[in-house]
């Protein structure tokens, strides 16, 4: 059963991100902050639910939430600050974009950098205790599916409406016949080391 709350405060927001582990794309996150009674027995950790399930929260946290937000950070940001400080900018792009200010905010993971002296915590494997970052981990996941879907109609020998960038045989099998993409992240080692790639 998640827990809706980690602080005292009403308006707490939890935040998560997804595609860290991508070899393209953008690393997205979201923000939520849900309402005091706000239940759905199907809510958890996106990774524990299909993706038919996913797409059926979307729409029941964004109209239910009293503020959510999702935030894109793109391939050419990553390489230029690394993943933890993009995920990590993402995140906070999110809350900024929120429409009501949180008085705390409670984060997946281990990382997280102050965010304008907003009180915070983070929480390893949170997106499987709490509502709201479990919600969060819902937007963040849905909205860079749906990019990678729309980049995988643009170049489909990546199979990206497959592995949605995610480090797949099929996925860097792709590479090493085609090569990159501008989509890819050439801060990341697309293939193993034994292969050489021409960046």
């Amino acid at each position: 059963m998640l827990k809706h709350h980690f602080s005292d405060f009403n308006l707490e927001a939890g935040t998560d991100e997804a595609g860290r582990g991508c070899l393209a794309g953008p690393v997205v996150a979201a923000a939520v902050i849900l309402p005091p009674h706000f239940y759905h027995p199907l809510l958890n950790d996106s990774k524990q639910l299909s993706e038919k399930n996913r797409l059926l929260l979307r729409p029941i946290i964004e109209a239910q939430a009293l503020a959510f937000s999702v935030a894109f950070i793109d391939e050419k940001i990553i390489d230029a600050i690394n993943i933890l400080n993009a995920s990590i900018k993402a995140m906070h792009l999110s809350i900024s974009n929120l429409k009501i200010k949180p008085e705390f905010i409670i984060v997946d993971g281990n990382r997280f950098k102050n965010y304008l002296n907003i009180p915070h915590q983070t929480i390893i494997k949170g997106d499987a205790q709490f509502m709201s970052i479990a919600a969060a981990s819902i937007l963040a996941k849905t909205y860079r599916d749906d990019f990678m879907m729309a980049m995988h109609l643009k170049q489909p020998q990546y199979h990206w409406d497959k592995n949605k960038a995610y480090p797949t045989k099929q996925h860097r099998e792709a590479i090493r016949v085609y090569g990159i993409s501008t989509l890819h992240r050439k801060s990341f080692r697309l293939l193993p080391e034994q292969l050489n790639l021409e960046l």
